[in-house]
């Protein structure tokens, strides 16, 4: 069994993308692993190329993704660490497969329908062509299962159907069809300040999220100051419906403590948030304290951070570098 999934690269971190993504990574590493199975885990800045972005942005971002990553419970020393440009596989099968893909497959995928909007003859063709890509970065591992959520299915069938007509086309068995690993549930963190908006480090309130380098001072008061209401908690989730920020409190608490809403309903029913907050903010300290800790130290010396990713590349590049001959020589290009 062997996971492969990548993250787009993003700096200044928050709570909504440690608890929708990266601790979500984690318990993936130690629970395939623990079944005898590897991890391979990237950074996926080509993917992040496909809207502008500036130079100095991309570079920074890549090491801190990687750093949260770490300081979060990612181990390179126990998965398979690094970033897409560094193995540059990726690039080369992506364009083989190219020739493979067909123009109505791509034509139907719905991410670039919804990320183009009205502008598409001015969206660029990376982010056109971007699932081929994504197919790469599985079908190059020889991939047995790739984590997906709702918005990334139909991007794993493309790449399962690459795959399939590869293999019927050149009358070998060259790829493995990767299957999805369904998760739970990541869930989806709104702001504090709006339980309607989804937490963003874009929104201009800064009381609006919680910074991952935020101190534990900072984190407390952002929820001491999170916006409520004045009723006190039901015992069920359908008490909470029409209370926005009150769902998404329960949410951030849920998550943080690995416990079901209900659960905590069921511990909090009919207590106000004079009681509740505070608890909620010792629970994020504690729980982002360390996290914290481990990403100023690894951020604070940025260069060893690129060296482990370098090492992760490695270990990337000797498992990709003969799958790519594979490829060639089936396709004749290897003479």
């Amino acid at each position: 069994m062997r996971v492969v999934s990548g993250i787009k690269p993003t700096g200044n971190l928050h709570l909504g993308n440690y608890l929708g993504a990266v601790k979500q990574w984690v318990a993936m590493q130690d629970d395939i692993q623990a079944k005898g199975g590897e991890t391979m885990y990237f950074i996926a800045d080509l993917h992040g190329l496909t809207e502008w972005i500036a130079p100095a942005d991309m570079a920074a971002n890549t090491i801190e993704m990687t750093a949260t990553l770490i300081a979060a419970g990612i181990d390179p020393e126990r998965s398979i660490l690094f970033n897409q440009t560094r193995v540059p596989q990726h690039s080369e099968l992506s364009w083989l497969l190219n020739n493979v893909a067909r123009v109505g497959w791509l034509n139907r995928m719905t991410q670039f329908k919804d990320k183009a909007g009205k502008n598409r003859e001015g969206a660029s063709v990376g982010l056109y062509d971007y699932p081929v890509l994504m197919a790469a970065d599985v079908l190059l591992y020889n991939a047995t299962h790739v984590p997906v959520g709702e918005d990334q299915k139909q991007h794993l069938e493309l790449a399962r159907d690459i795959a399939t007509k590869f293999n019927n086309d050149y009358e070998r068995e060259v790829f493995t069809l990767p299957e999805p690993l369904i998760s739970k549930a990541a869930p989806r963190i709104m702001s504090l300040r709006d339980g309607t908006s989804k937490m963003s480090k874009s929104n201009p309130s800064e009381m609006s999220l919680v910074k991952l380098i935020d101190s534990d001072d900072q984190i407390a008061e952002k929820f001491r100051k999170a916006k409520t209401d004045p009723d006190v908690l039901p015992d069920t989730m359908d008490g909470l419906e029409g209370r926005a920020e009150a769902r998404n409190l329960i949410t951030i608490y849920a998550a943080m403590a690995d416990r079901a809403p209900a659960d905590v309903l069921t511990q909090f029913a009919g207590k106000g948030f004079g009681a509740f907050k505070p608890e909620l903010a010792d629970l994020a300290v504690a729980t982002l304290g360390p996290i914290r800790e481990r990403l100023t130290r690894l951020l604070d010396d940025r260069g060893e951070v690129g060296r482990i990713l370098e090492r992760g590349a490695e270990k990337a590049r000797d498992l990709a570098a003969p799958m790519l001959l594979d490829v060639q020589r089936t396709m004749g290009l290897q003479i």
